[in-house]
């Protein structure tokens, strides 16, 4: 199981835009209070946006805070499985999902490996992504970047609308 004896607090950015994505996401944070490595679950409040770099229906965002008591790699697995569980089918980059469960952060860790990179690259570049993250830890912070709430004003060109 490879557990440590402290908590991290992780967050997670859950999206999607075929079906029911409302339904998905609560399955996402039911599972995750369920999962034997998570010690606490916070789900911010839900949005929609319009697809980044894609066409297709607008999508619905949160973000997840979990108390993970696991390494950064089976918070992937995790992730994955539900995906897969849940009936998300990788095709091409950005294309529309089900249910999409990324990780953003995993406390002030760095992690660049083949299957993860943490801080999410792209994290800083979305407000789908800071607005919900920012609503569940007002003073997040980017391992090597800084504080989320410095890059709102380069995304006031994205439309995110509370639901």
């Amino acid at each position: 199981m490879n557990c440590t004896d402290q908590q991290t607090v992780c967050y997670l950015g859950l999206g999607g835009n075929l079906g029911h994505p409302m339904a998905l996401f609560d399955e996402v944070v039911e599972n995750f209070r369920l999962h034997p490595l998570a010690a606490g679950v916070k789900e911010s409040p839900r949005y929609r946006s319009a697809p980044v770099d894609a066409t297709g229906p607008d999508y619905v965002n949160s973000v997840l805070e979990v108390y993970w008591l696991g390494n950064a790699e089976e918070l992937l697995q995790a992730c994955l499985g539900l995906e897969a569980q849940l009936g998300r089918v990788r095709t091409t980059r950005n294309a529309p999902r089900p249910i999409d469960v990324d990780v953003l952060l995993v406390g002030i860790q760095t992690v660049n490996t083949e299957s993860l990179t943490v801080p999410h690259p792209r994290m800083h570049l979305r407000r789908f992504v800071l607005e919900p993250l920012l609503k569940l830890n007002p003073t997040a912070q980017i391992p090597g970047k800084g504080f989320a709430e410095g890059f709102l004003p380069a995304t006031q060109d994205q439309i995110v609308t509370a639901i």
